[in-house]
């Protein structure tokens, strides 16, 4: 067949499911893990896996900003610069979401890294996530999430910017347009790889280095395939790169609803990343099945899934979705929704350690 004759979603999903598998490889791999990364981080004072997710972050930040400068995509039309800044759910959803994913032992990304390698705990939390994710989109919890959003949403004209960028917000304060981005992607990507590969014993781990790089740029490559690949000037593919807990729900409708349902990007890149993770499993033996170890351990992983399911929509995205993809347009709302994972993420570990979400904040805010 003629590749004028095959339908662009068919090119996009093939295209996102590659990439995604090029995630899955990478992060199986090199073991790229963002509740990893803070657990290596508080218990036990290593940084690298830490290094390894601000250097993806860098990498997507400066190879979207280089897509965006091209003229190549514009990043406004994505779901992270249009609308009001959703503030009280960034922060909300952020902090249920960082919970969660240490009772789910990872995140969205994780989960499904985890899935491909046979861990069966990762099916349940998967299934559960999808569940909450949709319910809370367009389900029972709908309305709530709205009433936040509406009750809360700060409109950027407000603060006399064009948008929610943090450009076009140093802008409205009185920073030149032509200055403000070229400098906020400096400052932010200089210090991220400055921080990062300063460590000696971080650029002696080149497995942990790569697993960075590579997945920092399948960011950009997201952005490419529905900004470029998947440019029509009839049916566009929307604007969309790398994010995991809306397109679990998407996912598991479409498998009940396949008839005249279309494969999404987020659909695709779930599929690839667990494809690429299983790849790398079998290839290197660790293929294992695994599941719960007791009935505190599967409740615990039930509940986990609940909270991102429902955090991840209302922050509007995961580890991924919000630190990665979100903060790759420089968004007000992906920053706040990052810092709020991070930080439900250190309150759940505390609360592990110390038996309980209470103890656990006691002795985060001692810290």
């Amino acid at each position: 067949m003629p590749l004028s004759e095959i339908p662009l979603t068919t090119i996009v999903g093939s295209a996102t499911f590659a990439v995604g598998a090029v995630f899955g490889w990478a992060a199986r791999t090199s073991e790229f893990c963002t509740m990893g990364a803070l657990s290596d981080m508080v218990f036990m004072g290593d940084r690298r896996r830490m290094r390894a997710w601000v250097l993806a972050m860098a990498v997507a930040l400066l190879g979207s900003q280089a897509l965006q400068a091209a003229g190549l995509v514009d990043l406004r039309k994505s779901i992270y610069l249009g609308g009001t800044i959703p503030w009280a759910g960034a922060v909300l959803g952020g902090l249920m979401f960082g919970y969660g994913m240490t009772l789910a032992g990872g995140c969205g990304s994780k989960t499904l890294v985890r899935l491909g390698g046979g861990n069966l705990k990762s099916l349940v939390v998967m299934l559960v996530v999808g569940l909450f994710a949709t319910m809370t989109l367009k389900g029972l919890l709908a309305m709530e999430r709205i009433a936040i959003e509406q009750a809360t949403g700060l409109s950027p004209a407000r603060l006399g910017a064009a948008d929610q960028s943090l450009p076009a917000l140093l802008a409205g304060m009185g920073l030149p347009a032509a200055v403000s981005r070229p400098l906020t992607v400096a400052v932010l990507a200089a210090g991220a790889l400055v921080w990062c590969l300063r460590d000696a014993g971080f650029r002696a781990a080149r497995g942990t280095v790569a697993g960075g790089l590579t997945i920092g740029l399948t960011i950009p490559a997201g952005w490419a395939i529905t900004g470029i690949l998947g440019a029509d000037d009839f049916d566009p593919a929307p604007l969309a790169s790398f994010s995991f807990i809306a397109p679990m729900g998407d996912g598991l409708i479409y498998l009940m609803t396949y008839t005249g349902s279309t494969i999404t990007f987020g659909i695709a890149a779930v599929g690839g990343v667990i494809a690429g993770s299983f790849l790398a499993a079998r290839l290197s033996g660790s293929f294992a099945v695994e599941g719960f170890t007791d009935t505190a351990d599967m409740l615990r992983h039930l509940g986990g899934g609940a909270l991102m399911g429902t955090g991840g929509i209302l922050a509007m995205g995961c580890t991924i979705g919000q630190g990665l993809t979100g903060l790759s347009t420089l968004s007000l709302t992906s920053l706040l929704a990052l810092g709020a994972i991070i930080a439900g993420g250190l309150w759940g570990l505390r609360s592990m350690e110390e038996g309980g979400p209470l103890p656990g904040l006691r002795a985060l805010l001692h810290l």
